[in-house]
């Protein structure tokens, strides 16, 4: 694949890195000539001076032939026109932008830009090394509406279907992790001890979720 990354900071440095380590071609774009020193010694991809929704500065990072686009500059505005540009003039399918400002995430998500909220990303993350025993979210919709989350839960629920946690807590278990694999629970899937149980809710609901799942089993459930 030829990918084109506007933004040599960190960010765009290390994707750069990781995809040239990966066999595929890269170019990078930054207004800054210095912002290249970055890149690791010896990167073999293109290093273009300019600005990144430019046109001419995008076909000379070879924009006309590239699989994917990365906005990952400083500037909200920036990445999100710059995106447009590559998607609604380039025809490049596979874009994404930085947004620092997780309020603007939603109006570019309506306008077809997948983007990334550092911001709110970073403070899940910090959240979940803080508070690693709270059902704080892995992963969010660019709206911030729709969670996905770690939920601890009561050792009462061991040997109960996941079915009947589901129930009583009226939520949606995506996934469980067990024994180092990730797996898709079925309708007869029994909570084991160790299990790692994943919940996809609005986010309004995840301490709901919770306090559900650190209960008692109701009398009656379940499979033992």
């Amino acid at each position: 694949m030829h990918i084109v990354i506007m933004g040599c900071g960190r960010v765009g440095s290390t994707i750069a890195h990781i995809l040239e380590d990966q066999q595929h071609s890269v170019a990078v774009i930054d207004q800054d000539p210095d912002a290249f020193r970055k890149l690791p010694a010896g990167f073999k991809g293109k290093k273009i001076t300019g600005i990144g929704f430019d046109r001419d500065v995008l076909i000379e990072a070879g924009i006309e032939q590239a699989d994917a686009f990365a906005a990952v500059s400083s500037g909200d505005n920036s990445n999100v026109i710059a995106a447009r540009v590559a998607r609604e003039s380039f025809g490049v399918e596979r874009v994404v932008a930085r947004i620092y400002d997780p309020r603007r995430a939603e109006v570019y998500q309506r306008l077809g830009i997948p983007t990334v909220a550092t911001v709110r990303w970073t403070a899940d993350q910090m959240l979940r090394k803080l508070l690693p025993e709270g059902a704080q979210p892995l992963w969010r919709d660019p709206t911030g509406k729709i969670v996905l989350a770690e939920v601890p839960y009561s050792d009462h629920w061991l040997g109960e279907k996941l079915t009947a946690l589901e129930d009583a807590a009226r939520a949606r278990i995506a996934f469980i992790y067990r024994l180092g694999e990730a797996t898709l629970p079925s309708p007869g899937t029994v909570l084991q001890e160790g299990d790692v149980l994943h919940v996809i809710t609005e986010e309004r609901d995840l301490d709901r979720i919770a306090a559900a799942f650190t209960k008692p089993a109701p009398p009656g459930k379940g499979s033992h």
